[in-house]
């Protein structure tokens, strides 16, 4: 069967390159990484006429320079030499219409790679707000590629994309052009000179032409330091030749005076006075006073939005698993099997599946945000006080990043060029409050926290709350992040320099689209991790049966028999006698051994051996917390009870009749949650990343030990 053509989509970062691929694709993606790093790569497949290509999303890069993993990464899938990846077959560039000359010095790189190249010239509405408009055919006339405007986020001019790579794919691969012949010659004669396979001629001569470079280090990794004072020798005759300070400003040089040529004829004047709503905004949301007022006004109504809007639908939820817990109890004979069914897998997920609708508000609010373009000003915003804790700008994704997931945040730290600022923001990134403590925070807020409005019900206790757990995650991660710059990663501050990208009203489904991932990744999260830790610990806090409590209880049992004839009364008190002895079985079990071991270390922080177990069961993965007390707290309820998690935890009790969540203790656990490192993944990669599991064991020691003494302070003061 013959392959599907391929064609790789590249362009610079905020160009809306995925949103074009988006456009191509729809829900025909996969997502993955590229083998040994850390840059996600997205392919698709889409429908171009009566055919069906496949279609790569490539990193976005400003160059092929190989100066950064996400352009090494780029050149070598256009090569061919990324792993699990072929070589396309056409190269789609996506281009800023409101920046055209940075987008078209890519593309007179991708052009001498002897590929087919068409220019998709995307944010024409963006371009014409700031008075800008380029006239697409005159500027294919300049360039020898197809040109074809459109706008991504709205959907025009993506079917005339179509069409254009249905031609393109028709094309013969054109001549290569190069920008520096000096420097192709160089590079044949340095083939001729050194053995390096696996090393494509344009890989020499980028290794020519940057210094000290991605190419350079592997050239000199495979053939030795011969064939890398061979390529010096050849870099020396190059520049004698061309002259200026380095190849690489003489690179520069020649393309944008090229691009310059090109646009010259292409640009059209627009009007004066377009734009001056959008530079009000930039000005409004940059300035280091109004601009940090709105981030808080921003990040608070977020915090609002994920309580009042998810109330209704968690309600549903719970309510859902609730009715069909029971009905299985009521018609499942009493044993192992429906106990572990209801109280194990059901109860369990159930307990997990209820904060979906907060998951889901919260990233699609800050997905919003991100796609807007707001969140890459907050990331400039930022940047003073990051570097008051030893970090800087570039530290602001990831960190925003480590609120959905610690693991990639801390993957996405490799773009970081300072290596003391990188392991900085690796201190910080776990106590961002990550997804997984969310639904924890969520229970125990609604629980066992009086509920109150403020400004005519505008703004409520809970939401504020949430916002403080949020902000005192923030708050540790820059204190972390601070003592390490001043203790283990002692030296000076670094330099931050960021592109803006334009105001743009994001579109809903392409926002649809990468919602769904993030839904699709917690859902998978919540049917296999979780699952499996519910399954665990039913089995730790089913066995072993005493057979002891077993005959106790049917005693009792049989003495109600005789002494009650009152149906409804008898029924009661039945019900308390089955819940007392699940409780019984559940304080006998091996789950209850290890709660009673444990529970003298948690009890300053007010916790009870069900309470102590649970925790301690989460330790390898927060997110199934609240799934592991689903399932405890199951099993010493009553079979017929219809009660959710929070009703459990309310009606929960030491020996002597006191309640064991208080809002003290509340208030305590929700602080010990916020600053605890319980995730495996997390203290894995951060040994994997920092090449060193001292700094995972000391992480997870001194996070964990601090989680300890904050919660116990707070329970202590609270009380």
């Amino acid at each position: 069967m013959p392959q599907r053509p391929l064609v790789a989509v590249l362009g610079a970062p905020n160009t809306g390159k995925s949103t074009v691929f988006n456009r191509l694709t729809g829900l025909r993606q996969k997502t993955g990484n590229y083998p040994g790093v850390t840059v996600e790569r997205m392919t698709g497949r889409a429908r171009i006429g009566s055919a069906e290509i496949d279609v790569v999303d490539l990193p976005g890069t400003y160059s092929l320079a190989a100066d950064s993993p996400e352009s090494s990464i780029t050149l070598d899938a256009i090569l061919g030499a990324a792993d699990g990846l072929r070589r396309p077959d056409a190269l789609l560039l996506v281009a800023d219409a409101s920046n055209p000359r940075r987008s078209l010095h890519l593309f007179s790189q991708s052009r001498e790679l002897g590929l087919p190249v068409a220019v998709a010239l995307n944010m024409q509405d963006v371009a014409r707000s700031k008075g800008m408009e380029i006239d697409a055919a005159q500027l294919a006339a300049q360039i020898g590629a197809p040109v074809i405007p459109i706008t991504a986020n709205r959907g025009k001019g993506i079917e005339k994309l179509r069409g254009m790579l249905e031609r393109l794919l028709s094309q013969a691969s054109p001549e290569p052009e190069q920008a520096m012949p000096e420097v192709s010659r160089a590079a044949l004669d340095l083939a001729g000179q050194i053995d390096a396979p696996g090393m494509a001629i344009l890989e020499l001569e980028r290794a020519i032409i940057d210094q000290d470079g991605e190419f350079e280090r592997r050239l000199a990794a495979l053939c030795g330091p011969k064939a890398k004072r061979a390529l010096e020798r050849a870099r020396d005759q190059v520049l004698k030749s061309v002259g200026g300070p380095s190849l690489q400003v003489c690179e520069a040089e020649r393309r944008y005076r090229r691009v310059d040529q090109w646009l010259k004829d292409a640009m059209i004047a627009g009007s004066p006075d377009a734009g001056i709503r959008e530079s009000r905004l930039e000005r409004a949301v940059n300035h280091p006073v109004l601009g940090a007022v709105v981030f808080l006004g921003v990040m608070g109504a977020v915090f609002q939005a994920v309580f009042a809007w998810a109330a209704p639908l968690m309600e549903a939820i719970s309510g859902l698993f609730e009715t069909v817990g029971a009905h299985a109890l009521s018609i499942l004979p009493p044993g192992a099997l429906a106990s572990l069914l209801v109280d194990g897998l059901w109860s369990g997920a159930g307990a997990v599946m209820v904060f979906l609708p907060q998951i889901v508000i919260l990233f699609a609010l800050v997905l919003f945000l991100e796609d807007c373009g707001y969140l890459a000003r907050a990331s400039f915003l930022m940047d003073r006080l990051l570097r008051l804790c030893g970090m800087s700008g570039q530290s602001f994704i990831p960190l925003l990043s480590g609120f959905a997931c610690a693991v990639p945040a801390i993957m996405s730290t490799r773009v970081i060029g300072s290596r003391r600022s990188r392991l900085a923001t690796i201190a910080a990134i776990p106590l961002m409050t990550c997804s997984a403590r969310l639904p924890v925070y969520a229970l125990l807020i609604s629980g066992f926290v009086p509920p109150a409005h403020y400004l005519n019900g505008w703004i409520n206790l809970h939401g504020l709350l949430l916002l403080g757990l949020y902000l005192l995650g923030i708050v540790g991660g820059a204190l972390s992040a601070v003592v390490t710059r001043r203790t283990a990663l002692r030296g000076g501050s670094d330099s931050f320099l960021m592109e803006m990208p334009p105001f743009r009203w994001p579109n809903p489904s392409v926002l649809g689209l990468k919602l769904l991932g993030r839904a699709k990744v917690f859902l998978t999260r919540a049917g296999t991790v979780i699952a499996a830790a519910c399954l665990m610990i039913w089995a730790l806090g089913y066995f072993p049966r005493s057979e002891a409590i077993e005959q106790e209880f049917a005693e009792q049992r049989a003495v109600l028999v005789v002494q009650r004839e009152e149906a409804e009364g008898a029924k009661l008190a039945l019900q308390r006698i089955n819940a007392q002895e699940r409780a019984a079985q559940l304080e006998h079990s091996f789950l209850g051994r290890i709660g009673k071991f444990i529970e003298p270390a948690f009890k300053p922080l007010g916790w009870d051996w069900r309470v102590s177990a649970s925790v301690a069961a989460g330790f390898p993965a927060r997110e199934v917390v609240i799934g592991v007390m689903g399932t405890v707290y199951a099993l010493g309820a009553d079979a017929g009870n219809e009660a959710g998690l929070r009703d459990r935890l309310q009606e929960s009790r030491w020996p002597d009749g006191r309640p064991v969540f208080t809002l003290a203790m509340a208030l305590g656990l929700l602080v010990f949650y916020a600053f605890a490192l319980q995730c495996v993944s997390t203290v894995a990669v951060i040994g994997r990343e920092t090449n060193s599991w001292r700094w995972a064991a000391g992480a997870w020691i001194y996070m964990s030990g601090f989680a300890w003494l904050a919660g116990m302070l707070t329970y202590q003061l609270a009380r």
